[in-house]
């Protein structure tokens, strides 16, 4: 155990030094070049603007209506499929949680850390998220197995208001508690012990950000990956990073906002039984005003979808796997594996569909039918127009809020209710 909290710190050293090495050679070459002083100085400049109107500390904010978007159907989105994102969901939902019934300033109910967190609202973005302390671990509070095929979907901030503080090290992974508890204490300090596979992310500028890979069982490395580097991740600081994990017995597959990075045939060890989501953020960064992690709609999902089985012999195919944006019928890019394996299936079978939406019970009954039929009929364009699936082959129709299939009192049973179903005729 000592030698990997060693390992751990070292990585972690090694990571921030190579950093501040980057930033001491940058200072260098500005005392001998004025020239490039001043496009430093104008490149600073924009970003503080833009950082300032993202951060502004506190309260929730609606963003700004895109007219161009709105000058586009809202059926077709403006979206273009993303031939690559083959991610799926797990067809059956066990854990969501978007933090609305949180309050501000307080650790996400049930959630165990050995360090500190608080709920936020950030300005610019949409509901509620968890910002993360350096030096701390984070154990969700699911309580459910994963099974051997499950799913984990989650979207992240990285957030900085100081281009030049450095990024702490933020990790995230699956583990199995073995015979103690999802959020046993022991565990904080301790999740190696039985089983944990994780990815370390280490932000830097000049395109050098780094990923590393790895997985322990009984406090040894299972499997170790080389240092990857990924310069794209710098694109989004202080947007929104939707980070999506798929598990197939054995095998572990990683995307960032739909590139896939990893896909490991022998990850997990066989028989592993995971049972838990957790996050960390190491230490060694700038100050937690300049820079920061924070998380949110963390979705977990067991089994693997059947589409063609469940559609063409079932007659019926539920997913919760299509997303839209909150309150619109605009479909999200992360989707697209859905959309794109549910095509496969249409091409293949000269079969008729009805498209059904549904929702969940907040807002308006009338608005929720309305925008369930919408959001029906976006689904059908975004198979027409990007699949070319025959128009006339697929009906839609909206439900709204009226045949729920989970509870709308919690935040998980909300989630299962907001689904679209493809009904063959």
């Amino acid at each position: 155990m000592k030698r990997i909290a060693i390992l751990s710190i070292c990585f972690g050293i090694t990571l921030v030094g190579y950093s501040q090495t980057r930033i001491l050679n940058k200072v260098k070459s500005k005392t001998t070049a004025k020239v490039n002083q001043r496009v430093d100085r104008h490149i600073d400049n924009a970003i503080d603007k833009t950082i300032d109107e993202i951060e502004s500390g506190g309260k929730d904010a609606v963003q700004p209506a895109d007219t161009t978007k709105e000058k586009k159907s809202e059926a077709n989105n403006g979206l273009k499929t993303q031939s690559r994102f083959d991610f799926i969901p797990g067809e059956q939902l066990v854990y969501f949680n978007d933090f609305s019934s949180d309050p501000v300033g307080e650790l996400p109910i049930n959630w165990n850390t050995n360090g500190t967190a608080e709920v936020v609202t950030i300005k610019g973005f949409q509901g509620k998220w968890v910002q993360l302390f350096q030096n701390a671990t984070y154990l969700t509070d699911n309580t459910d197995s994963l099974s051997e095929n499950f799913t984990v979907e989650f979207d992240l901030i990285m957030k900085q208001t100081n281009p030049k503080a450095p990024f702490p090290v933020f990790a995230f992974g699956v583990l199995a508690s073995g015979n103690y508890s999802g959020t046993a204490n022991e565990l904080l300090k301790g999740y190696t012990e039985t089983f944990a596979t994780e990815l370390n992310i280490q932000p830097l500028g000049n395109n050098d950000s780094q990923l590393h890979l790895y997985t322990f069982q009984n406090q040894s490395k299972y499997l170790n990956t080389d240092l990857k580097r990924y310069g794209k991740l710098q694109e989004y600081f202080n947007r929104v990073l939707h980070v999506s994990m798929q598990v197939q017995k054995e095998r572990l597959r990683i995307w960032l906002d739909g590139t896939k990075l990893y896909d490991l045939p022998k990850a997990i060890a066989p028989n592993t039984s995971i049972n838990q989501f957790y996050l960390v953020v190491r230490r060694y960064g700038g100050e937690e005003a300049e820079v920061g992690y924070a998380v949110g709609n963390i979705r977990m999902a067991k089994g693997l979808p059947d589409t063609r089985h469940k559609l063409l012999n079932e007659g019926r195919f539920s997913t919760t796997g299509i997303l839209f944006e909150k309150g619109s019928a605009r479909i999200e890019e992360q989707s697209n594996g859905v959309l794109k394996q549910l095509a496969e299936v249409l091409k293949a079978e000269a079969v008729r569909i009805k498209i059904v939406g549904h929702t969940d019970s907040d807002g308006n009954d009338a608005s929720n039918l309305e925008l369930s039929g919408k959001r029906a009929t976006a689904v059908k364009a975004y198979l027409v127009e990007n699949f070319g699936i025959e128009a006339s082959r697929i009906e839609t129709d909206g439900k709204g809020e009226t045949d729920p299939v989970g509870d709308n009192q919690t935040k998980a049973g909300r989630a299962q209710n907001r689904r679209v179903e493809f009904i063959r005729l």
